[in-house]
């Protein structure tokens, strides 16, 4: 990590704001009536200013002598958090099949379609891999994470229901699924165990929903995983995904409404990934998109204020948390370097090594397999550092960026399959600036709260507080 008040060779002794060594300090206009922003992009330091005491800023001694104080700590949390993470969390896939063909699915219809199961026996292996590697690399009483993803798990659920009862002691388990497959008795076996389970819904109407997330044959499932949906209410360690796409942009307030009747308490309005042509075929335009991504967050917020029960929207929350605590984010994928190979990596039902699952049905990035090669070096192979050595400052126009440390310039894989390599922008720029713009208008106003869970700063600290200028 390289920033402007760390070279050895120039004389200037940075006594000012944006020339010689000293700090880059950036105005951001964030659409507030009063504030702007300023943000110091290496540090992802930023402080609300009144408009009216903007150049006073510049020049007046207390808010330099503020910063300057606080300036290398700020710079080593964020070097941590893009360089210093270790895995904690595996995407494992027990299956390679999935009984639907949804039309923006990651992972080759060959290999949903004719995949192999996971044994019991070497799920069982994977797991004593697993726990055996974490134990050498994380605190003692940490408990890693392991969420069982897709294709779709409960199609090899005998296995993994039998991984889940037997290792529930060792790590903190998640499953994403689509929710068909589960019985009354699969539902309980997985609530009693408090596994976090994550849905899939694209709209609140069947027809729209349909159009993308549908059987082999193009039938709906929509019945199903509404009925799913209704067990599980009241259950606070669920969740429910929504895709977006041209195809429902513009119901994602109906989206909300619909969630928050069922007491859903957290969902992701995921931008669809293009890691794949089928998705990039209906991916929406970004600046279309942001308009309705917003009133859908506003709406979460009316919400709120007429009956006291959170939506929260967690994609999003993950931005506005990267700009009020970095180091409390909860998804490492909107980070530079990502999380993908750093913080997590993702294992296929062959035992497969991927830096995320969204490389998976991408050969060129297997770093090696489970059963056959050691994790550390794994990590280390040139497959995975493509993407753990992936950072903003080497990505135009990214780098020129005042937010680039709160976005990221996901996904890389994305950025890959759609724009060509590494060194290029993720899919969907211009919504991610949208949302920083619009957390901070929450953060001037007071109503940042009202987007976030529940004692989400529970273990933060206040590493600097200025008074309002």
């Amino acid at each position: 990590m390289t920033t402007a008040n760390t070279s050895l060779r120039a004389a200037s002794r940075g006594l000012h704001f944006n020339s010689g060594t000293g700090f880059t300090l950036l105005p951001l206009d964030i659409g507030h009536a009063d504030y702007v922003a300023v943000v110091d992009p290496d540090t992802a330091f930023w402080a609300l200013l009144r408009k009216d005491k903007l150049a006073g800023a510049f020049t007046e001694g207390i808010f330099l002598e503020s910063y300057r104080s606080k300036a290398a700590s700020f710079a080593e949390e964020m070097k941590v958090l893009r360089f210093g993470l270790k895995p904690s969390c595996v995407y494992f896939n027990p299956t390679d099949r999935c009984n639907l063909n949804c039309s923006y699915c990651y992972i080759p219809e060959t290999l949903r379609r004719d995949g192999k199961h996971m044994s019991k026996d070497d799920l069982f292996r994977s797991m004593d891999i697993l726990k055996e590697y974490f134990a050498a690399i994380m605190p003692a009483g940490a408990k890693p994470q392991i969420i069982f993803h897709g294709a779709e798990p409960t199609m090899n659920k005998e296995a993994l229901f039998a991984g889940l009862e037997k290792y529930h002691d060792d790590f903190r388990f998640g499953i994403q699924t689509n929710g068909t497959l589960l019985t009354d008795d699969d539902i309980m076996f997985l609530t009693d165990l408090n596994i976090a389970i994550g849905l899939s819904l694209d709209s609140a109407a069947e027809i729209v929903a349909t159009r993308t997330r549908k059987t082999w044959d193009g039938s709906s499932v929509f019945a199903k995983v509404l009925a799913t949906m209704e067990k599980l209410r009241g259950y606070p360690n669920h969740s429910v995904i929504c895709t977006v796409t041209q195809q429902n942009m513009e119901q994602l307030t109906e989206i909300v409404d619909f969630f928050h009747e069922r007491e859903v308490p957290t969902c992701m309005l995921n931008p669809v990934r293009c890691t794949r042509e089928g998705a990039r075929q209906i991916k929406p335009k970004d600046h279309e998109m942001s308009v309705h991504y917003l009133k859908a967050l506003d709406r979460t917020y009316e919400l709120y204020k007429k009956t006291g029960r959170k939506l929260v929207v967690a994609n999003f929350a993950n931005i506005l948390i990267s700009i009020l605590a970095p180091q409390a984010r909860r998804l490492m994928c909107d980070i530079s370097p990502c999380g993908g190979g750093r913080a997590f990596f993702a294992v296929a039902a062959g035992g497969d090594m991927f830096p995320c699952s969204e490389f998976i049905g991408l050969p060129e990035f297997k770093g090696g397999n489970l059963f056959r090669d050691n994790i550390s070096d794994v990590l280390a192979t040139p497959a995975f550092r493509k993407v753990s050595e992936r950072k903003v400052e080497d990505i135009t126009p990214c780098n020129g960026c005042a937010i680039r440390n709160f976005c990221g310039s996901p996904c890389p894989a994305e950025a890959h399959e759609m724009n060509g390599g590494m060194e290029q922008p993720g899919a969907f720029c211009e919504l991610y600036e949208e949302q920083v713009r619009y957390a901070f208008r929450l953060i001037a106003d007071e109503r940042q709260d009202s987007f976030l869970w529940d004692r989400w700063d529970k273990d933060t600290k206040t590493t600097l507080e200025m008074m309002s200028l």
